[in-house]
């Protein structure tokens, strides 16, 4: 299959879990509470191992071990936080207070956010097409507990559950424009520098958002549960790496 109908279908399908949001609404709060957090915890497993065990060395052997990977590295981590600070956007999947932000914000952030991952993800494509196989996986894993989250917080904030499906669904349908973006600019500029600075974003999300979350449940059984799906996620990916 060429790598753009790679790029184009991954894309779709990730804009097509945003409709896993619905799944909040039918669930009690309890429930939501114990199946996302351990979804939370494997993501950011997931994104940091994806980071350091793929993409990192996917981009030293593109672009050499020198100051670029690094910079780039960097880049990725100091943009994800700039996008939190200007837009208060942040991946929060506990149950919904007043402080959170309002949905048309979360959407606007969301939309940004997915449009950076779709160049993530088709640079990675372009580059090779297990890495875009892989960062998409990782990706996914990560986008599942947010798009519950950012539904949850739509509906509790007054959106009917049609249109938070709808809403989310369009600020998802970002993530293939940004990897038709990474394609058309693959024949004029190298797009490889924007796997390291993609393992940035992975980074941030994972050390600023999600780990900060998992690290306060109160029960010993819970931050067991927490640890343990967090070592599975940078596990599998580990075994990932060592089998391919």
């Amino acid at each position: 299959m060429p790598v753009l109908a790679w790029i184009v279908v991954s894309g779709l399908a990730m804009s097509a879990i945003a409709l896993v949001g619905g799944i909040s609404v039918l669930m009690p709060e309890r429930s939501f509470r114990r199946l996302v957090m351990p979804l939370v915890a494997l993501a950011a497993g997931a994104l940091l191992g994806g980071a350091m065990f793929h993409m990192l060395p996917a981009s030293v052997d593109q672009l050499g071990n020198g100051l670029t990977v690094y910079v780039w590295l960097v880049a990725g981590l100091f943009a994800f936080h700039v996008l939190e600070q200007f837009l208060h956007w942040h991946h929060c999947h506990r149950p919904v207070s007043e402080h959170q932000p309002l949905g048309y914000l979360i959407l606007a952030a969301d939309g940004v956010h997915n449009l950076i991952g779709g160049v993530a993800v088709g640079s990675a494509f372009v580059i090779d097409i297990r890495l875009g196989v892989v960062t998409w996986i990782v990706a996914a894993a990560h986008e599942i507990p947010q798009e519950l989250g950012d539904f949850g917080i739509l509906v509790h904030s007054g959106w009917s559950a049609r249109h938070a499906l709808v809403y989310n669904l369009a600020s998802a349908l970002t993530f293939p424009l940004g990897g038709a973006l990474a394609y058309a600019l693959s024949d004029t500029i190298n797009v490889a520098v924007l796997v390291p600075f993609a393992a940035g974003n992975f980074i941030y999300i994972a050390v600023a958002d999600l780990l900060p979350q998992i690290t306060t449940a109160p029960e010993p059984r819970e931050k067991l549960i927490h640890s343990g799906t967090f070592a599975l996620g940078l596990s599998a990916l580990l075994i990932v790496a060592l089998l391919t």
